[in-house]
Parts: structure tokens; sequence; C-alpha cells
């Protein structure tokens, strides 16, 4: 079977959370994949609450610029699930990195705005459900790209933020 009919959850497959462009082998093994299960029901439930709210607000304010184009439902695009250890290597990653283990994932945001609303769902949702995560970062590099990084671990959570 492929990885990119492989699904993880309902909106996210594996070929989405392994894509790498290192031309490196990455494949997760049996426990990474359940690790990246465990991410991509926090990114259903992201997913869901934030098409709420934009949903929320379509019908009370005229659209802003983060909105404009939707007609239906936005996706959450991931930059970086798993990576394999010479993937995460080859793309500067930290020898402790989340990704290895596949309990993280990059999620593309359009800017600030957008990176702020994602982590206030995500908090909310950690809140609600009483589960913690383990990092909830706001990172930029050097070009001014912004995104998400979330990572969830089966246990010993530590609620990172920054």
């Amino acid at each position: 079977m492929e990885k990119t009919s492989i699904r993880l959850s309902e909106h996210f497959t594996l070929a989405e959370l392994t894509k790498t462009n290192t031309n490196l082998k990455n494949v997760p093994n049996e426990a990474q994949i359940e690790n990246l299960k465990r991410v991509c029901r926090w990114l259903e439930l992201l997913r869901s609450r934030y098409n709420e709210r934009l949903a929320l607000n379509r019908r009370r304010l005229p659209p802003r610029p983060l909105e404009r184009g939707l007609g239906g439902e936005a996706p959450i695009v991931i930059n970086s699930g798993f990576r394999s250890a010479a993937v995460n290597k080859a793309v500067g990653g930290a020898a402790t990195s989340n990704h290895l283990t596949g309990c993280a994932a990059d999620i593309r945001v359009s800017g600030m705005e957008q990176a702020l609303r994602y982590a206030v769902i995500l908090l909310d949702i950690s809140d609600e459900s009483r589960e913690d995560f383990d990092e909830l970062l706001i990172e930029r590099n050097a070009r001014g790209m912004i995104w998400i990084h979330f990572a969830v671990r089966k246990s010993g959570n530590r609620r990172r933020v920054r």
C-alpha cells in the first residue's frame, strides 16, 4: 500500500506527514505511525474548530485577508511531520526533536494572526480535554516565514509554550 493512500485520520495521510524535499528515505515504523495518529487527532480538532470560527465570522463580518478565497473549509497544511534521523540531520533539526518519533508536526500559517488563532485553539483543546501536549511553539526562520510547531507524546508531555 502506498503512503498516499494510508489515512492517519479523516483529513491527513501518511504521505502528508512524511513528505520531505531531501530525497532521503523517510519511512516511520509502527510506533512512529501510532504517534503520528495521536498528533493527527489534535490536528483534526484544530481543523474543525478553526473552520467553525471561520464560518461564524463569515456570517457576522466581511471576510478578513486570511479568510478570503476560502469557499469551503480551510485545510490544515503540514510543512513537516515525521523525520527519519537522516532527514532530521539534513534539515538541521535538533538531535532530540519530537519529529524523530512522529510526535510533532509543523503547521503552515499565513502569518502571525493565523498562528495565534491556531495556538489559542490548541490551548483551548488541551484545557477542555485535560490532555497535555509537549510543545506549542510559534517559530520563524531567517526569511521571516512563520509556522506552528506542535508536539504531543504518549506520556511525559511538558506543555512547553513559546
